[in-house]
């Protein structure tokens, strides 16, 4: 873990099993406790004479049985394509969508939610260079995810264990629970070098009452993770630290205004991603960059298995 400070300017090594040091009394430990599900389904097009496809879950579409998907390969994918993934289980692309999405109309006498948990695979990052496995539908999850919806892990919280978050609490901070459900918005690269042109893809999210009231009583605010700084400050734009649910595309770029974040665990971020803009927005570009290369030369370990940056 790479330790940032804010109000003097450096940084310095340590482990994130003494991440409960750097909690003071009055914290507030903010954790986005969505839950992976198995997004991605393979498939031959037009039944079973046709190619192999593979259908990545994106997110419903409001209508039952209808959800956004990416489709590979997509310049194959067209409106009427039937999809075949079982003897019972098919899908018809009904729509082109946004950012080259494909809106998909599935056909199933199950419940959907059943048949994707028995012929969808975790959606783990295209880096690791194996088939998921059994294991992997606990292994990529958050300790503390309950809420399913999230096409990839929020990764910051995959280095918690419940014995490190006893000890943040034994330092006299609360830890309260929001919901945002990772989808492209997250993690899709950046298409527009001007940064007031660009728009990301929508996530939904959602906080309850009873954790408002924790960090509205909090001294200070750790986030846990990119996706708990979007959720928080989407609602500080609009209604404030209550309970609250919708959808965002909230882009954190450098000069935003943090209204609620006082400080911030995320892992190290790819170049020209919309996540390093949010993490220089709030370190400070400068300084961010200072850090990153020391990070590389110290061969921290980027990506959803990585090391870890707190901001503070």
């Amino acid at each position: 873990m790479l330790v940032v400070s804010r109000d003097r300017g450096e940084f310095h090594d340590d482990q994130f099993p003494n991440f409960a040091q750097y909690i003071r009394p009055g914290d507030c430990l903010v954790l986005n406790d969505t839950r992976v599900f198995p997004a991605r389904l393979h498939g031959r097009r037009n039944h079973t004479a046709g190619a192999a496809v593979e259908v990545f879950l994106i997110r419903p579409a409001g209508v039952e049985n209808v959800w956004h998907a990416l489709v590979k390969p997509g310049k194959r994918a067209h409106v009427g394509d039937r999809i075949l993934f079982a003897p019972e289980f098919s899908g018809e692309i009904v729509e082109d969508g946004e950012f080259g999405e494909r809106v998909i109309r599935f056909d199933t006498p199950r419940p959907i939610e059943e048949v994707i948990d028995q012929f969808g695979e975790t959606p783990l990052p295209p880096y690791i260079h194996r088939k998921p496995d059994d294991a992997d539908r606990e292994r990529y999850q958050t300790v503390f995810a309950r809420h399913r919806g999230s096409i990839a892990a929020p990764t910051a919280g995959l280095h918690f264990t419940p014995e490190i978050l006893d000890q943040v609490r034994a330092r006299g901070a609360e830890i309260a629970y929001v919901t945002l459900h990772v989808g492209l918005g997250t993690f899709a690269p950046l298409r527009q070098s001007d940064v007031s042109k660009i728009e990301l893809h929508e996530e939904s999210f959602e906080l309850k009452e009873s954790e408002c009231e924790k960090m509205r009583a909090a001294r200070r605010i750790i986030c846990c993770g990119t996706t708990t700084v979007r959720t928080l400050e989407t609602a500080m734009l609009r209604s404030g630290l209550h309970a609250q649910q919708g959808e965002t595309n909230l882009f954190i770029h450098p000069g935003f205004h943090f209204r609620a974040t006082g400080a911030m665990l995320t892992n190290f971020h790819l170049p020209e991603s919309s996540l390093l803009m949010l993490v220089s927005a709030f370190g400070g570009r400068e300084l961010i960059l200072r850090a990153y290369q020391h990070a590389v030369r110290e061969r921290y370990r980027f990506f959803s298995y990585g090391d870890c940056m707190f901001i503070a």
